[in-house]
């Protein structure tokens, strides 16, 4: 099987697209290489990303933000955005999406939960469209 390649990217890769990475890679793996990036990397993950990753055993705490030319990869078939704006950063890929998901790192833990699912259901339905045997 063909794996899709995700580049999930927003401006600092400190949050929102760190949560994106760790959901593919924790429930996805047989089916998406997942990457994260960004146009003006912080050079930190956001606490509160790590701690929703942390409860569905992803360990992102020695993880940092990247920026694109840290990547290893070059050619993907998705550049995902977070709902950055005008500020989202652009790299070539076969297929460009926004989600425009809300940039709530501060926020109680029970709305990052939440955003982190929505993450998750976002990722099924785009994986429904290339594998038939996913079921979310």
């Amino acid at each position: 099987m063909n794996k899709i390649k995700i580049l999930f990217a927003c401006a600092e890769n400190s949050f929102r697209s760190q949560i994106a990475e760790g959901v593919a890679k924790t429930f996805f793996s047989d089916y998406i290489d997942a990457y994260s990036a960004g146009s003006k990397p912080s050079g930190k993950i956001h606490p509160n990303a790590v701690k929703v990753l942390k409860e569905i055993g992803y360990d992102a705490s020695k993880s940092n933000s990247k920026g694109f030319l840290d990547l290893d990869v070059q050619e993907f078939d998705y550049l995902i955005t977070m709902g950055c704006g005008d500020v989202c950063p652009f790299y070539p890929a076969k297929e460009d999406v926004n989600w425009e998901l809300p940039d709530i790192k501060n926020e109680p833990i029970e709305e990052i939960r939440e955003l982190r699912e929505d993450i998750k259901k976002r990722m099924c339905e785009l994986l429904k469209k290339h594998f038939k045997e996913i079921i979310c």
